[in-house]
């Protein structure tokens, strides 16, 4: 599957050896809505809100869904090999990256961490579950090492709640991650007490340089 150039909106810091933080939208939406967060996350780093490569409706998704919340191996396959691709031309090797995604792209963020978790400094996953059974390792110990923060909505009617259990239980009993959780009350959608959690954790897992 061949995609277009990425589309990126970019904001923070323009030091090519700064921390990269790349924001993730959730299905149908885009990069112009998530970058919208910045000025509530931590100055220091570079931050890169991607457009997802895949068109749906009126935005884009990361990749193509046999059910809410579980992708198809092969659509995660080559979405993720083309994200890879692009973050190799803005992130060399040594460059500190950590992903933040919403719903969709929690999953895609997800992915990107399970299939290579030594490439990242940290992921959240905000609202959404990780992509099992998408091809990507979900074994004990995967993400040792990682800083991991996730973040749920009790109430949340759009992913299936088996899923996010699924997903809690594995990021905090299994996957050896460095964890930050919190649960909200509210359903689908980032609350101001989230977005002050992962303003703290960007700030914890990047370092100094955020501060």
């Amino acid at each position: 599957m061949t995609y277009p150039p990425a589309i990126v909106a970019t904001a923070g810091s323009a030091d090519a050896a700064a921390p990269l933080v790349v924001l993730l939208h959730g299905r149908g939406s885009h990069e112009g809505e998530i970058v919208g967060l910045v000025p509530h996350l931590p100055e220091g780093p570079a931050y890169a809100a991607v457009r997802a490569p895949i068109g749906e409706g009126g935005g884009f998704a990361w990749f193509a869904n046999r059910g809410i919340g579980r992708p198809v191996a092969e659509s995660l396959r080559s979405t993720m090999d083309w994200f890879r691709a692009w973050l190799d031309t803005v992130a060399p090797a040594g460059r500190e990256v950590v992903l933040v995604g919403f719903s969709g792209g929690a999953a895609f963020a997800g992915g990107l961490v399970l299939d290579d978790p030594s490439r990242y400094a940290g992921a959240a996953i905000l609202y959404g579950t990780l992509p099992f059974d998408a091809g990507v390792p979900v074994d004990a110990q995967r993400l040792a090492g990682v800083s991991v923060l996730v973040a749920q909505g009790d109430q949340d009617a759009v992913i299936p709640r088996v899923l996010l259990d699924r997903t809690w239980e594995y990021v905090t009993a299994e996957s050896g991650a460095t964890v930050t959780v919190r649960r909200d009350p509210g359903g689908h959608g980032i609350t101001a007490e989230t977005l002050a959690t992962l303003r703290d954790w960007i700030a914890a897992t990047v370092g100094p340089a955020s501060s």
